[in-house]
């Protein structure tokens, strides 16, 4: 009698979500999350929105070295995370030329931190430190620099770096949103197929009018500038937006990953979320310093 064999547990199915290409649930539900805590201490007390920005970019950091360990990479993340972190505060409290000297001071740290590791891999850990460096933490701080707009305490909508800060992250999420919606519903040519399959000019298009009618918006209502300032500001952001798109996926690309964690439910890993936001704030800051702040 032949003993029947038993049955081969198949793997458990793929879910599919969509041209989405990722749960829509779990990517609402943490960005509800998300944007309900920088409201609250935009609104409540803005000092404690640096809170989130330094975890934010030890997470990151923490991601990088998690996604460049796939090349053989070892970041030294004790001093870049120390460093970043006090990158941050400073910008915050003294201003653009303190971060300078942090950052000068942090990158030299870092490289003589790695001479405890000997000769081998130097060159090639040090530059990873320094393009993390600055790619994170240095980009980061800017956040603070617009943030320290109308003094350091205080918060509420009649604060301006509480102001600068909403408008800052509105646009770029509307441009984000934009080309998303665009290119789902109508991408067909693709802007850098090599790079990011999924990106296509219709979603560029996209962006550029979320993120001007956002910004033109936001400018006169909550800012109270001239349009043609909003404007400027729209463009930029959906520009650099999605360049900083783009080069995080290079990155992802040539280190082999499709996500840097899984953080955040349903969108990844933080640095997922922050390409375009590191992009955009150096020359948001740049443009509401002068054109609205100081004007």
């Amino acid at each position: 009698m032949t003993t029947p064999t038993p049955p081969t547990a198949s793997p458990a199915p793929v879910k599919n979500h969509g041209r989405a290409g990722r749960d829509l649930r779990a990517a609402f539900l943490s960005a509800f999350v998300l944007i309900g805590a920088i409201l609250a201490s935009l609104l409540l007390w803005k000092t404690a929105f640096m809170v989130i920005v330094v975890v934010a970019v030890v997470v990151a950091i923490w991601e990088l070295g998690r996604g460049l360990s796939a090349k053989g990479i070892d970041l030294p993340e004790e001093p870049l995370m120390l460093g970043g972190a006090v990158m941050v505060v400073v910008a915050y409290v003294f201003g653009a030329d303190a971060l300078v000297t942090a950052t000068a001071v942090t990158a030299l740290v870092t490289m003589l931190w790695l001479l405890r590791r000997g000769i081998d891999g130097y060159v090639q850990d040090a530059s990873a430190s320094l393009f993390t460096l600055v790619y994170v933490p240095f980009l980061g701080a800017f956040v603070a620099l617009l943030l320290r707009e109308g003094g350091l305490y205080g918060g509420g909508l009649e604060n301006d770096g509480v102001r600068g800060i909403i408008v800052f992250i509105a646009v770029t999420v509307f441009s984000d949103t934009g080309g998303y919606t665009f290119g789902v519903l109508f991408g067909k040519h693709p802007m850098a197929p090599v790079i990011s399959p999924k990106k296509s000019w219709e979603g560029f298009v996209g962006s550029v009018v979320f993120s001007v009618a956002a910004g033109i918006g936001l400018m006169v209502w909550l800012l109270e500038g001239r349009w043609w300032v909003g404007l400027l500001l729209g463009l930029i952001v959906a520009v650099m937006a999605t360049l900083g798109d783009l080069c995080e996926s290079v990155v992802k690309r040539d280190l082999g990953i499709k996500d840097m964690s899984q953080v955040i439910p349903g969108h990844g890993g933080l640095m997922d979320r922050l390409d375009s936001l590191l992009a955009t704030i150096a020359p948001v800051w740049l443009l509401l310093h002068h054109l609205v702040f100081r004007a």
